[in-house]
């Protein structure tokens, strides 16, 4: 089972595009503090949205702002602008959760907790008659 759950605060403003498919996607990085630090050790995560989750997550996020993120990790490799080859571990949000109540620009809180979920997989019932082993 791969699932990670993260509470944290945006370390900047997200990034959204969408691919050559125009499939929606947003990027941002969430700081975690660590529960047990003596020093206030801080862990970074670099967060991907896709779809839905993505569009809510690029017209609500802003920098410092508290969010819950439930998804899975994932890692994978890109060449970098030198050449050489990197690896990249990523969390992909299945839900982003919008905690706390982000900044209107007069300065006053905007109340607002809102949860978005990407969309559920159907699940397909196979019989074992219908299994090829």
């Amino acid at each position: 089972m791969n699932k990670i759950i993260l509470i944290g605060n945006l370390t900047r403003d997200p990034e959204s595009n969408t691919t050559a498919s125009g499939v929606a996607y947003c990027r941002f990085a969430i700081a975690v503090n660590r529960r047990f630090s003596r020093d206030n050790e801080v862990d970074y995560f670099n967060v991907v949205a896709w779809r839905g989750v993505a569009e809510s997550c690029a017209k609500v996020l802003t920098k410092g702002r508290k969010v819950c993120v439930v998804g899975s990790l994932q890692t994978r490799s890109y060449d970098a602008q030198d050449g050489s080859k990197r690896t990249a571990i990523e969390v992909v949000a299945d839900e982003v959760e919008f905690l706390g109540s982000p900044m209107r620009e007069d300065g006053a809180a905007a109340p607002q907790s809102r949860r978005e979920e990407a969309p559920k997989l159907e699940r397909v019932d196979t019989s074992e008659e219908d299994l090829p082993f």
